[in-house]
């Protein structure tokens, strides 16, 4: 056995239940890369590489292409997966013939049988609730096309981008488009998201993503956006100073403002519509470098200050919007530490593509068979059933448990 590779059975793998509904739906993708194959000689084939890496998505022991070379000998993976067993070789070279867009067509049809249970402020927004960020996962030093710096000792840092967009509502990922990590030209964060643009969508964006331009462009998409802008941004052109209501101020809300944003003399860097500012108190911090339990990011004067274009909307629940950015970075942690894709099983871009996809997959069956949104105790009895700890009866017993609650919301 080669090293590294933990010793593992058929009794170590679970989740082989979420597999039921899914092999049927992927079995359409049986051929895909198979135009050239006229001899008939590929024994792995596009479903099954993926049916594989959603294994090692639900097993913590799967965290490497050897590890899962290693669970394709294993006649209940064969037996449940309908996969044969893969060569080392076969499962790193097979990406460079899949195309990873197949793939959407299934997210698109379990997000259908998703029902989408507005939680927050359905009266007021009717727009689906989108939180878009991005998140860089680590690769190997070799990698040419994924170095993006030097550090002060001439040390090339090597990464990957996964640009995101979280549905609110429905707590699941829904679109994930890997790039190298370089946060500049057409990888650009601001601009991986100008490409994607939907309408009747509210984009929930923190502030990098505060740029004029950017938001002329999600108004022209017929959407809107809540978005943090920096805190040295100049609020001095205030058009319309609107009265707190007793909601507003509870919510901690200090201003709310209609102002005049961007440099006069350049009215193309300007908002071609009237933005509003939403300035709500925080706890104010420094910024530390993520050492001594402080905080990585730019650091805060102890306020909030939210520009949107919905000028309609309570001041509360524009606050109660941005408060719910955070559910995306939960999903990070969620997508890196339990659905281990800090490990990327490939080296190739259409290979950590299909990583991703995978991902969102394992997401929306995670929620499919949750029955709803998941909470933090569903989330730690998940984790816990993923590592081992808990038993599937286990795990049942505690969705059972969740089903009365849900109906009644």
């Amino acid at each position: 056995m080669a090293s590294g590779v933990p010793s593992f059975g058929e009794g170590d793998l679970t989740g082989f239940k979420y597999f039921d509904r899914l092999v049927p739906m992927l079995d359409r993708l049986h051929d895909v890369g198979c135009a050239r194959d006229i001899a008939g000689n590929r024994a792995l084939h596009f479903d099954q590489y993926c049916l594989l890496v959603l294994l090692a998505m639900f097993n913590p022991v799967l965290r490497s292409l050897r590890a899962l070379q290693q669970a394709s000998q294993l006649q209940k993976v064969q037996r449940q997966l309908g996969c044969p067993r893969a060569s080392l070789g076969s499962l790193s070279e097979a990406v460079a013939v899949f195309d990873p867009t197949r793939l959407e067509a299934i997210i698109g049809e379990l997000l259908e049988e998703l029902p989408r249970t507005r939680s927050l402020c359905k009266e007021q927004v009717s727009q689906v609730l989108l939180a878009v960020d991005g998140s860089v996962v680590a690769t190997l030093a070799s990698l040419a096309a994924a170095a993006y710096l030097k550090d002060k000792n001439g040390q090339e840092h090597c990464a990957w981008r996964f640009h995101t967009h979280f549905e609110i509502d429905r707590a699941v990922p829904v679109r994930m488009d890997v790039t190298t990590a370089v946060n500049g030209g057409k990888t650009e964060e601001k601009d991986q998201l100008r490409r994607h643009l939907q309408a009747d969508h509210c984009y929930v964006l923190d502030r990098w993503f505060g740029e004029f331009r950017l938001f002329n462009d999600i108004v022209q998409a017929q959407s809107s956006y809540v978005c943090r802008i920096r805190d040295n941004s100049n609020l001095d052109d205030v058009q319309e100073e609107r009265s707190l209501t007793p909601a507003a101020m509870q919510a901690g809300v200090l201003r709310d403002i209609v102002v005049g944003m961007g440099p006069w003399s350049k009215p193309a860097q300007r908002p071609d519509h009237p933005v509003r500012v939403v300035l709500i108190k925080t706890t104010p911090h420094q910024k530390t470098g993520g050492r001594h339990g402080g905080t990585a990011g730019p650091g805060s004067d102890g306020i909030l200050r939210i520009a949107t274009n919905m000028l309609d909307v309570p001041a509360e629940v524009i606050a109660d919007i941005y408060q719910h950015r955070w559910q995306i970075e939960l999903f990070f942690r969620f997508f890196k530490h339990v659905l281990g894709c800090r490990h990327l099983l490939s080296q190739q871009q259409a290979g950590i593509q299909i990583q991703a996809y995978c991902a969102i997959i394992a997401c929306l069956l995670i929620s499919l068979w949750t029955g709803g949104r998941p909470t933090l105790r569903t989330y730690e009895m998940l984790c816990l059933y993923f590592q081992g700890w808990a038993d599937l009866d286990e795990l049942t017993a505690h969705l059972q448990k969740l089903q009365p609650e849900q109906k009644t919301k």
